[in-house]
C-alpha cells in the first residue's frame, strides 16, 4: 500500500521535467517506495527499473563503452527513438555513474529518477558532473503528521501552526500516537509495525547497516565500534552544544577525527547540528552549534535518553520541516531553545507553564522578536502562546 508523503506532491511535479530527479536521504526512509510509484504514475509508456543492489545489474552499469548499455537496453525492447523514463535505485553502488547518466542524458531522450542512501556521495560526485542537470531532493523519517497517515488516523493539516487552537479532544486522541513518535522516531517499517520489540529490532538494524554500508562506503573506518562509541557519546549530547575537545578526550581521537566524523554523520543524515542566532555575524560563527538526530528512534537506540531530551529531539524533528532553525544563547547562560528562521521563538517544556512564556518573550526581545510560543508535551492548563508539540 503507498502512504502519501508531504515530498510527494514536489516529485510528481518534477516527474514532467527534462531534469533527472534525485531521492536522498538515510537507506530505509522511503526512497525506493517512491520512486516505483513515481514510475508508476508517469505517462511515459516506456519505463524501466535497475535495482543496484543487484551484481548484475551494477555490472550493467559498469560497462566501460556506455553505447553497450543503449544496445542491451534495446534487447530488451527499448526504443530511444521516443522517452524513455529509468528508475534506478542506490545509485551509490556504482561508482562511475554520474559519468555514464551524464553520457546517456545529454544523447537520448531519458528521464531519470534516481535513490542514493548519501548526500555526501550525491554531492561529491554528483555536483560537478550533472551541474545544472538534476534536482536533489530529501526524503527524510517521518514527519508525525505521515505517521498518523501511515496508521490511517485522521487529522486535519492547519497551515501556519502557530495559529493552531489547542483543542482538549484532540490532544487525547493523538497523544499516544505523539509518544510512540518520540519514543521511536519515524522509519516507515518501525511506524508499521506494531510490536514494540519489533520496532527496536528495527531501529537497531537501520543503525547497524548505516555503519557497516553507508559510513564504511564513504570514509576509511577500520573499527566500526569506535564509530559507534562515538555516536553514543553524540546521543548523550541530544540538544547540547559541541565540545570537540571534549569528545576528542574521551574517544582518544584526535580534534581533526572527530570534526570529520561529525561532518560525515551530518552529509549522511544521522544529525543534525544549528548554529546561535545573533544580532552579531561574529558571535554566531563563535558560539558552538547545537546537535540533534534526524529520528528520534536512532537517538534512543543509542543511548539512555531522558524524557525531556527525547521530547525536544522529537521538536527539532518537526520545526526543520518548516525553515531555518538555530537556538539563542546570552552569556548568563539563559537560552531559547529554538529560533525558526529568526522570526520565532520557542521554548520547549513537558510541562509548559505561562512563567516559561514570559521568561521567553523576555530573552527575544535581545533579538527583536515578539512572536513567541512554549511547546508542550504534558497539557494541564492550556494557555495563549501555548502550542502542543503533535499539532506542530
Amino acid at each position: 500500500m503507498f502512504y502519501q508523503r508531504s515530498i510527494f506532491p514536489a516529485l510528481q511535479d518534477h516527474l514532467s521535467t527534462r531534469q533527472i530527479t534525485v531521492l536522498t536521504g538515510m537507506r530505509r526512509t522511503g526512497k525506493t517506495t517512491l520512486l516505483k510509484k513515481l514510475i508508476e504514475i508517469s505517462h511515459i509508456s516506456q519505463k524501466i527499473f535497475f535495482d543496484l543492489e543487484r551484481i548484475d545489474n551494477r555490472e550493467f552499469f559498469s560497462e566501460k563503452n556506455y553505447e553497450t548499455i543503449i544496445y542491451a537496453l534495446t534487447q530488451r525492447g527499448i526504443r530511444f527513438s521516443e522517452k524513455v523514463l529509468i528508475g534506478i535505485d542506490e545509485i551509490q553502488l556504482v561508482p562511475n555513474l554520474p559519468s555514464v547518466i551524464k553520457y546517456l542524458y545529454d544523447t537520448y531522450d531519458i528521464k531519470f529518477i534516481l535513490t542514493g542512501s548519501s548526500s555526501y556521495y550525491l554531492k561529491n560526485h554528483f555536483s560537478e558532473s550533472l551541474a545544472g542537470r538534476k534536482k536533489i531532493f530529501e526524503v527524510y523519517p517521518l514527519t508525525f503528521q505521515e505517521l498518523l497517515t501511515f496508521k490511517n488516523v485522521p487529522y486535519l493539516p492547519v497551515g501556519d501552526f502557530t495559529q493552531h487552537p489547542f483543542i482538549g479532544a484532540e490532544y487525547e486522541r493523538l497523544k499516544s500516537f505523539y509518544n510512540e513518535y518520540i519514543d521511536y522516531g519515524g522509519f516507515p517499517e518501525v511506524v508499521l509495525s506494531d510490536k514494540i520489540a519489533d520496532k527496536k529490532d528495527m531501529i537497531s538494524d537501520i543503525m547497524s547497516s548505516y555503519i557497516n554500508f553507508d559510513l564504511t562506503g564513504l570514509a576509511d573506518i577500520k573499527r566500526s565500534v569506535d564509530v559507534y562509541s562515538l555516536i553514543k557519546l553524540l546521543a548523550v549530547r541530544v540538544g547540547s552544544r559541541l565540545e570537540i575537545s571534549k569528545l576528542s578526550a574521551i574517544t582518544g581521537m584526535s580534534r581533526t577525527a572527530v570534526e570529520n566524523y561529525l561532518h560525515l554523520f551530518e552529509q549522511t543524515y544521522l544529525i543534525r547540528t544549528i548554529p546561535v542566532t545573533s544580532k552579531s555575524p561574529d558571535r554566531e560563527i563563535v558560539k558552538a552549534r547545537k546537535l540533534f538526530f534526524l529520528d528520534n528512534g536512532m537517538a534512543s537506540s543509542s543511548a539512555e535518553l531522558s524524557s525531556g531530551s527525547k521530547f525536544e529531539n522529537a521538536v527539532f524533528n518537526q520545526l526543520h520541516h518548516h525553515g531555518e532553525v538555530s537556538y539563542f544563547s546570552l552569556k548568563t547562560g539563559n537560552e531559547i531553545d529554538f529560533i525558526l528562521n529568526k522570526e520565532k521563538a520557542f521554548e520547549v517544556k513537558e510541562s509548559p507553564l505561562e512563567t516559561d512564556l514570559t521568561k521567553t518573550a523576555l530573552l527575544a526581545k535581545n533579538l527583536d522578536i515578539t512572536s513567541v510560543f512554549v511547546i508542550g508535551r504534558h497539557i494541564h492548563r492550556p494557555f495563549p502562546g501555548m502550542i502542543w508539540g503533535g499539532f506542530l
